[in-house]
Order: structure tokens, then sequence, then C-alpha cells
């Protein structure tokens, strides 16, 4: 009887060490009063998220329809790279409630202060965080097998320069580590 209570006993410690990550839910709202509605520049090339944690650089003036670059990007490395979009020029329009990050006048992402929910592209799915940290809006971007892209947007120079600081980390290890700097135009 005693072997048969520490063995579930031990189970039950296994399956706790190797549950499922989860992300910090983010409260609501924008308690430091951080705005960054904008006209952006990105300083550089455009980066887009390759395989084995590389940054592939696309020259500004490469144009690629965004369903082609999502469905390159799904084949390598963790799924959670589908949801990095990333262009040359950035519009941010900031609401009560949210973000909106509209890149090279195609692309439109919106994230909610406090969002919680599941998302998808295609058939990757994933589980997204976004609120503040401070005066960091921060997304945490979670797919099914436990990868996560965190990203964090902040103001520096007294507000003239946007700064984006991506991660990926893929079973314990950090594969992308990337910041990218726009210039208020």
């Amino acid at each position: 009887m005693k072997n048969c209570i520490a063995l579930v006993a031990t189970a039950c410690l296994v399956l706790a060490c190797v549950a499922a990550p989860t992300l910090e839910a983010r409260p609501g709202g924008n308690p430091e009063q951080v705005d960054l509605s904008g006209q952006w520049i990105l300083r550089g090339d455009v980066m887009h998220p390759g395989g084995e944690g590389q940054m592939i650089r696309i020259p500004s003036a490469v144009r690629r329809d965004s369903d082609q670059r999502r469905s390159e990007r799904s084949s390598k490395g963790a799924s959670v790279r589908v949801f990095i979009e990333s262009g040359r020029s950035l519009k941010v329009t900031q609401t009560v409630y949210g973000l909106f990050f509209s890149y090279d006048r195609a692309i439109v992402e919106e994230y909610n202060f406090g969002e919680n929910r599941d998302v998808n592209v295609g058939p990757i799915k994933a589980r997204r965080v976004a609120g503040w940290d401070g005066v960091a809006f921060v997304i945490e971007t979670m797919d099914e097998r436990g990868n996560v892209l965190a990203e964090s947007w902040r103001l520096e120079q007294g507000g003239a320069v946007l700064v984006r600081h991506m991660t990926i980390t893929e079973r314990g290890k950090r594969t992308l580590d990337t910041r990218q700097v726009f210039d208020r135009a």
C-alpha cells in the first residue's frame, strides 16, 4: 500500500512539473497614461523571422504579400513566428481600450488593454495576453507547444523614439532576441 501511495504521489509531482506553461494575464487600462500614437519610420531594414532563430533582412524596397510571408514563416521554427509583423512605416493609433499597429499601410494588428484570448493565423492557434507593464506595452503569444513570443513597446528619448523588443522562447531556450527602433515621422 505504501508503494502505491508513493507511486501516485510521484506521478502527481511529475505531472505538476510538466504541466503546460501559462501566460499571466495583464491588467486592463493604461495606468501610466502612456500614448504610443503616431507615425513612425523604422531605422534600418525590415526584419522577418527565419528558421533556427535567424532573422532575414528584407530591404524596404522589396514588397511581399502578407499571406506569402506568413506561409513562409509557418514552415520554420516555432509557430508563434507567424504572429510577427513588421514594416518600414508604422502608424500607431491608441484608444482608451487598445492599440492598433498599421505596418506599411497594409497590415493592421489590434491589441486590447488587458487582452487574454485565443488567436489564430490559419491552422496556427495560440493564446495571447496584452497590457501595460509600467510604461511598456507588452504582448505575449504562446503556441500550442508552449513556445512564447514576447513583444514590448516603449517610448524613449522624450517620446521621439519608439522601441520594440521581441523575444521567442522555445522549450526554455531563447531562439530570438531582437530590437527594432522607430523614429517619429
